[in-house]
């Protein structure tokens, strides 16, 4: 099933800020109530400080997924795994995004700031939201990662 329009975490760190803010707008523009994890000031933030927001956000209930932005997205990705029920994917484009959604029931987008590319980051959201997964075999192997 689809991602429905709940609440969504979305955070960062001191290089992606500006990222979560146009992101927020956009998904609160699509009716969606946004809940911005930073992780400290702007000038430094340890990419694990705002991971752990978002993946608490997730297992409290007060999320039903979440996006997290760091200069590779490698960090935040590796970091945000380490939770409980996170299914963290990092990708580059709308392709990968809906493959995170449809084989691995990803609950939560990581993207890269920084990088040879210059992604539209709304599309890949608005392309990860929209996905369902697929279950049958997939939920096997999704239940075999937890």
């Amino acid at each position: 099933m689809t991602i429905e329009a709940k609440t969504i975490a979305i955070g960062s760190d001191h290089r992606a800020r500006r990222i979560v803010d146009s992101l927020a707008s956009h998904m609160e523009g699509s009716g969606w109530s946004v809940t911005k994890h930073y992780g400290g000031d702007a000038e430094s933030v340890d990419y694990p400080v705002p991971a752990k927001e978002v993946t608490d956000a997730i297992q409290n209930g007060d999320a039903c997924c979440g996006v997290l932005i760091c200069g590779s997205g490698i960090g935040m990705s590796m970091a945000a795994n380490k939770a409980n029920g996170i299914r963290a994917a990092l990708v580059h484009d709308s392709h990968s995004a809906e493959m995170s959604r449809k084989h691995n029931n990803a609950n939560v987008l990581c993207m890269a700031a920084d990088g040879p590319f210059n992604p539209d980051f709304a599309s890949i959201l608005d392309s990860w939201i929209a996905t369902e997964f697929e279950g049958g075999r997939h939920q096997r192997r999704v239940d075999l990662m937890a």
